[in-house]
């Protein structure tokens, strides 16, 4: 409710209460889930399953630790949009880091998401030391599932952002797999000061997963208080 205010108005009956007088449930009571079936089929609950912490980490994440990467799907396609037509409706265009960068990028209006990138992107404009980052963003919005899988990529709803992926790693294409269960060995070349930035406006960073997307910034201030 403090961090969707927009949306979510209320819990009963172990369902979420939403402003449109729709109810999305809470815990659907299967306990223990496999890895596969907390990414596949959680439930609202599970996304807070897995704690998401602030800052610089002390060491690379352990095996399965995503914090954030398990969704419950039906809550977001209900916040942003249940459709590609329904989410464009809903974009704007922002100029990301006008005086290192200038590139035209498109995010959702929703939860005030464009005015929050626009924030982090004034913060990052005062960094010219962190330029090579910071140019080609490599994508915001883009109705599409996540490689390999049945799931909609964040993407979806123009909550997220890719930065330069020049600079950046990812655990499918350093394992060259889809195999969730791959042993995957740590990568990131991301300062940390990016990451403060984007986690300071409510964006969580897949490079605390286990399964790492160092480019890869989503915003979900729900797990950050």
């Amino acid at each position: 409710m403090a961090c969707y205010p927009d949306f979510v108005v209320g819990f009963a009956d172990n369902h979420i209460l939403l402003k449109d007088k729709a109810r999305l449930l809470w815990d659907d009571g299967v306990k223990d889930k496999p890895f596969q079936q907390l990414l596949d089929e959680p439930d609202i609950k599970d996304m807070f399953g897995q704690k998401y912490e602030k800052g610089a980490m002390a060491s690379p994440p352990t095996k399965n630790s995503d914090p954030g990467r398990i969704r419950n799907e039906a809550f977001f396609l209900k916040m942003y949009g249940q459709t590609e037509a329904a989410v464009r409706g809903n974009l704007t265009e922002i100029t990301w880091c006008p005086k290192l960068v200038g590139q035209k990028i498109m995010v959702t209006k929703i939860n005030g998401i464009d005015k929050k990138f626009t924030e982090i992107s004034n913060e990052l404009d005062e960094h010219p030391e962190l330029k090579q980052y910071l140019v080609n963003i490599a994508g915001t919005f883009a109705w599409r599932n996540i490689s390999g899988t049945n799931r909609h990529s964040t993407h979806s709803f123009g909550m997220t952002m890719d930065i330069n992926t020049d600079y950046t790693n990812y655990w499918q294409w350093d394992c060259k797999c889809k195999n969730e269960d791959a042993d995957v060995t740590y990568r990131n070349r991301i300062p940390q000061i990016i990451v403060d930035i984007f986690e300071k406006h409510g964006f969580i960073w897949g490079g605390k997963w286990y399964h790492y997307d160092t480019m890869h910034f989503e915003y979900r201030p729900e797990l950050l208080n």
